[in-house]
């Protein structure tokens, strides 16, 4: 399996293949010296180093009613910093609440991944474009490094190009469903699994624990991976960690549903705050 090094290059290299030749790119201050891995310490340079949110969670679903995405690989829900402890803040500039993201990614020559994300990141409930402002919105704003100021001849907008792009990049090097087809878990509407063997093969594939989610008792339908960065988070590296502050809420024996199958009772999802520790003293909200 991938170690931790293998996986962030993994990483890395798939970020790097939607980043245009013409995009010079922000924090060309940010020298390899000033590249301290975040949450390891406080820092006043914050367009170089994630803070005071520097563990960010790539987050997947696995939607199955309504379905959504190909058949035979998860979708894209985010990527969410938080204070390395569990705590962490929403909407953190309303004045850059973009609602034009597709033009902001074609403007910027990012048709291909504005392709992708219309293939793996889509919403089940309203128009994909609704889903991606309220994702740069609510979490993307709350990043340190992708501040306006932090870039040297700042255009509006840049700086979500820029997430969307990471994220789009993060989540290729992610293949959770290619990772639990390996160890011959399958989607399956009449089997069940152990959630430890789960947790088993995506641990390893990926380098540390993740924490799935459960709706409906014992479904699963969403993944937290967890990341500490060295360096701002649209050219950094991203090395995986772990999940602080972040518990799973599925039983010891898990369904994982194929995709057009749904479960009887109906349940709503968890929010972000279901999955926090007891003792989190941070403000929740809906996702």
């Amino acid at each position: 399996m991938p170690s931790i090094t293998k996986i962030t290059r993994a990483a890395l290299a798939a970020v790097a293949l939607f980043l245009p030749l013409t995009h010079a790119g922000p924090h060309k201050h940010c020298k390899d010296t000033t590249r301290q891995l975040s949450c390891s310490g406080t820092s006043t340079n914050t367009c170089c180093i994630s803070s005071p949110y520097g563990l960010f969670q790539q987050v997947q679903f696995w939607d199955t009613s309504p379905a959504t995405g190909p058949p035979d690989s998860w979708t894209i829900h985010g990527l969410w910093p938080n204070a390395c402890n569990g705590s962490y803040s929403e909407d953190c500039d309303s004045t850059r609440a973009y609602t034009n993201i597709t033009e902001l990614l074609i403007e910027d020559g990012q048709e291909e991944v504005l392709k992708f994300m219309k293939k793996y990141w889509i919403s089940d409930d309203e128009s994909d474009e609704a889903f991606w402002e309220h994702e740069w919105k609510t979490h993307g704003t709350c990043i340190s490094t992708l501040e306006p100021e932090c870039y040297e001849e700042y255009q509006t907008g840049e700086e979500a190009v820029d997430f969307f792009r990471t994220v789009v990049g993060l989540f290729r090097a992610l293949p959770t469903y290619s990772w639990l087809a390996e160890a011959n878990i399958t989607p399956s509407a009449t089997q069940s699994y152990p959630l430890a063997s789960l947790n088993a093969v995506l641990g390893q594939a990926f380098g540390k624990p993740v924490v799935l989610l459960c709706q409906d008792t014992d479904v699963v339908y969403e993944i937290y991976y967890g990341f500490n960065t060295e360096g701002p988070v649209s050219d950094g590296n991203f090395i995986p960690a772990e999940n602080e502050g972040s518990v799973t809420n599925c039983p010891d024996l898990v369904r994982y549903l194929p995709k057009g199958n749904s479960s009887s009772a109906g349940e709503e999802r968890p929010s972000r705050s279901d999955v926090l520790e007891k003792g989190n003293s941070a403000k929740h909200h809906e996702l």
